[in-house]
């Protein structure tokens, strides 16, 4: 009976009790104020603005026209490891993606391969890392008989086609997404996008760009639509991509119009992703599964799933990345209008906004081109860009009537102004946007036309390279 002491508690357990209680007392405990201070620790001066890129695309096996599993896509990536030194990233027993000099390749849900950029100076490095990524991936792909498409929208796949990957966060998203709305699993596991991050320097800095970029959003995605196929039928929209956000989760998507309230800023930003629920909670090395529950109760430890478990500043930075509006806030700015698409799109994203944001004259003429608009006139291009395109009736200019393709016009010049004025040669990667504005006809009108008029409703020449990358 001398085994225990002391109220019941095994002498060496006590002990470590009062251990965790000091450490416990250690732990800083996050207040909003903390918060709000992690975003505006992005400001930085105009000379150190960089341009972060991420794209994603769709890996098929060429022999059955499927997409690639994990067995496939782990090969390609020990195969980046090992031909062009790149750094594995491990979850468990599994390589979930690789690094090197500041780029990640990682795996969407469906296996959808992301590049992430490291954070660069010019369009010309930025283009320079697309192509060297996709010309070795390419290689190690073709090796294996798998082809990558540049597509926002799977063409062919059905939701019960596509892989899995092993990755735990995305376990606790594929359960928890159907209670929140009808189409996420078709984001996660169906579209791809290409994004850019942004730089600002002040918190009004930040609240201009938010703003201009948030009004023009639709113009983007507009130029870039590029999904107008789903499971080989045409859709009736042409960024399918952009029509499945409007139906994955009220809480943490879409169109946040409170930024063009008076008052924006870190701090309502703050609040904003404080209201959205959590997914999950990193322990360990274990995803937990706190689908639902509050971050603001996480700050005060009150978790059921993680009782006494109390927020850390990393915990915040992950939260900060389970919120998917048209424009994201962290410690820069991100972009999130565009399909994913072919390499020349891939370098006309960051060119488009680069050119918009990074020029004083030209984040002014776009605030003055949209400055005009009333709420009614934002929603509805965000509510009908993903089906009309480039021919959506809108507003431009002082309010006046206008078509998106015209207005796309307009802000292309702008931007081509900005570039020109950045003077590093950067005004050619809008090439394939002037095109396309030109024409007024967009890469899925391109695929429509092609789909109804030469392929007889069969999609198999999608397979052949030239929607390839």
């Amino acid at each position: 009976g001398g085994v225990r002491c002391g109220g019941g508690v095994p002498q060496r357990r006590r002990g470590l009790v009062q251990r965790r209680a000091q450490l416990k007392d250690e732990v800083h405990v996050l207040k909003r104020d903390d918060l709000v201070e992690y975003i505006s620790q992005g400001c930085r001066p105009k000379e150190e603005w960089r341009i972060g890129t991420e794209h994603e695309k769709f890996a098929f096996r060429l022999s059955d026209r499927k997409r690639a599993d994990y067995s496939d896509i782990r090969q390609m990536l020990n195969k980046l490891c090992k031909e062009f030194s790149w750094d594995p990233i491990m979850e468990g027993e599994n390589i979930i993606g690789a690094t090197l000099e500041g780029q990640s390749v990682t795996l969407e849900p469906g296996g959808q391969l992301e590049l992430s950029g490291a954070p660069l100076r010019t369009l010309q490095e930025t283009c320079a890392e697309t192509q060297s990524h996709l010309h070795q991936m390419k290689s190690i792909a073709a090796e294996q008989g798998i082809a990558f498409l540049g597509l926002g929208f799977d063409p062919s796949s059905t939701f019960p086609e596509c892989p899995m990957m092993p990755k735990n966060r995305y376990n606790i998203m594929k359960a928890y997404m159907p209670t929140r709305g009808n189409l996420g699993h078709d984001m996660m596991f169906r579209s791809c996008t290409i994004q850019v991050n942004l730089d600002f320097e002040s918190e009004e800095d930040m609240v201009r760009k938010a703003r201009a970029s948030l009004a023009l959003q639709p113009v983007a995605t507009a130029l870039f639509a590029n999904s107008p196929l789903k499971e080989g039928k045409l859709t009736g929209y042409q960024s399918y991509r952009r029509r499945v956000w409007d139906d994955v989760d009220p809480d943490r998507c879409g169109y946040l119009p409170w930024i063009f309230e008076e008052g924006f800023g870190f701090e309502r930003y703050v609040d904003y992703a404080l209201s959205v629920p959590m997914y999950f909670v990193y322990r360990n090395g274990r995803y937990i599964d706190v689908s639902g529950q509050s971050f603001g109760d996480f700050m005060k430890g009150n978790l059921s799933a993680l009782p006494g478990e109390v927020a850390t500043m990393k915990d915040w930075e992950d939260h900060l990345t389970t919120i998917f509006p048209e424009i994201r806030l962290k410690r820069f700015l991100e972009m999130r209008g565009a399909d994913g698409g072919p390499w020349d799109m891939i370098c006309a994203l960051p060119a488009f906004w680069v050119g918009l944001l990074y020029d004083e004259q030209a984040l002014g003429e776009a605030e003055e081109l949209v400055s005009s608009w009333t709420a009614k006139d934002r929603l509805l291009m965000q509510q009908n860009v993903a089906k009309e395109g480039l021919k959506l009736k809108c507003v431009g200019g002082g309010g006046a009537p206008t078509t998106m393709q015209e207005l796309a016009k307009e802000v292309l010049r702008i931007s081509a102004g900005g570039l020109e004025r950045r003077g590093y040669n950067e005004v050619d990667f809008l090439d394939k946007l002037n095109c396309i504005a030109g024409r007024g006809q967009s890469q899925a009108e391109d695929l429509m036309s092609k789909y109804t008029n030469l392929w007889n409703g069969n999609i198999d020449p999608i397979f052949v390279t030239q929607y390839g990358l």
